[in-house]
């Protein structure tokens, strides 16, 4: 799996165990600009659980996740604080599988006026590939998704 994102530096810390790899991140990210991205690339177990939660503590954003063919794992990491749309709806739909989340996202955004937020939260493994072309074709906009844990999604939603 590959991913788009290019990052400004790579940090690969392959080898090293927990704590090593977010305190390696840390000390990058304190050189870096606002919005400049990181690649950390890590096989210690522990390192995705440590990122997520210091990212959520910080303001910094994992913008994606990727399985190496190794074993190891790749995070692409933004600095700086997220820029998250305002919702003026939230559905979670943690737990419901496709098509579920994005049939309950129709019936909420179809009570909205156009250009109102819905935050849809999903785990569903199917929706991050689904949502871009249903909301193409029924005339939303995705304004922002944001990979929150492994698998968790937040997916900001204007009404056309």
């Amino acid at each position: 799996m590959t991913t788009h994102i290019k990052p400004d530096v790579t940090l690969d810390l392959k080898g090293l165990t927990c704590p090593a790899p977010l305190l390696g991140a840390k000390r990058l990210f304190d050189e870096l600009s606002d919005g400049q991205v990181l690649l950390l690339i890590s096989d210690c177990p522990g390192t995705q659980d440590d990122l997520f939660s210091w990212a959520r503590q910080t303001g910094n954003q994992i913008l994606s996740t990727v399985k190496n063919p190794d074993g190891s794992q790749s995070f692409f990491m933004k600095k700086g604080q997220s820029r998250q749309p305002r919702a003026n709806a939230v559905l979670d739909m943690r737990g419901a599988s496709c098509p579920g989340p994005i049939v309950e996202a129709k019936k909420v955004l179809s009570g909205m006026q156009r250009g109102e937020v819905l935050k849809l939260i999903s785990n569903c493994p199917g929706v991050k590939g689904d949502i871009s072309g249903w909301a193409q074709a029924t005339g939303m906009t995705v304004l922002e998704t944001i990979e929150m844990g492994a698998g968790d999604y937040e997916f900001y939603i204007a009404r056309g």
